[in-house]
């Protein structure tokens, strides 16, 4: 039987792995990259907002955290807030970068956020592993338009291609980091490891709600602006049918 520490492992290599998806961004034009990153952008949210409603949330009631659990939602939606603004920092979609001041700064941020992935990808892991594998799941979701942006702004940085993709990838490979020591710190918070989850939830919600939505509320043309929508609900239907599929 594989471990906990071993899938998280697993998951977390694969997670780093797309770090790399910023190279396609070279065999695309601006146009069709923008209009794809806003699908991306739509599918990515959804995809966490029912991370967060359809497993995350769930499984923490079934642990029993009780009442508590909402506030520690709301602490994890201010928590992202908080190290977004104190690091500058904030995810980039087609290419706009407004609060990047450094291309260094950026990197420091993505490893620590890629760190935090990790910490919660093998706490769910620890919980059950299907809850990691669905947490993986809305992760990877979420990372695919942001290494889009985050491979554009060490380009405009000044980065060379080879650069750009080796630093972008070390940043990637914090969230393994994350993961070891997110299993080795579980026993010693053994009995508060189930708080991590809505910690995580309210996470997932403030990313998606603050710099995901955001994006796709951009575009005024309702017309357009359908598909990005659509792609919103197919995310939120992904991590719905996901759970049905490890439920039965």
């Amino acid at each position: 039987m594989i471990s906990a520490l071993l899938w998280a492992i697993i998951a977390t290599v694969i997670v780093s792995l797309f770090s790399f998806v910023g190279v396609l961004t070279l065999a695309l034009k601006k146009r069709l990259l923008n209009k794809i990153v806003l699908l991306l952008v739509g599918f990515s949210a959804g995809a966490l907002i029912g991370g967060a409603f359809l497993h995350l949330i769930p499984e923490s009631l079934e642990d029993g955290v009780g009442e508590s659990l909402f506030l520690f939602v709301i602490i994890g939606f201010v928590a992202f807030y908080i190290i977004e603004k104190v690091l500058h920092w904030r995810h980039c979609h087609k290419g706009k970068c407004k609060i990047h001041m450094f291309t260094y700064l950026n990197l420091v941020g993505d490893g620590i956020h890629n760190f935090t992935d990790g910490l919660v990808i093998a706490a769910s892991f620890i919980v059950n592993v299907n809850l990691g594998f669905a947490t993986t799941l809305a992760v990877i979701a979420h990372e695919i338009p942001q290494e889009f942006g985050d491979f554009g702004v060490l380009i405009y940085g000044g980065f060379t291609r080879a650069k750009a993709l080796f630093f972008n990838f070390l940043s990637g490979l914090t969230a393994i980091l994350g993961a070891i020591a997110g299993y080795f710190l579980a026993s010693a918070i053994e009995e508060k490891i189930v708080f991590l989850l809505p910690l995580t939830a309210g996470g997932f919600i403030y990313i998606a709600a603050s710099d995901l939505i955001p994006e796709l509320r951009k575009e005024a043309d309702i017309k357009k602006s359908l598909l990005p929508f659509i792609f919103f609900l197919l995310g939120v239907a992904f991590m719905w049918g996901f759970k049905i599929l490890l439920e039965h």
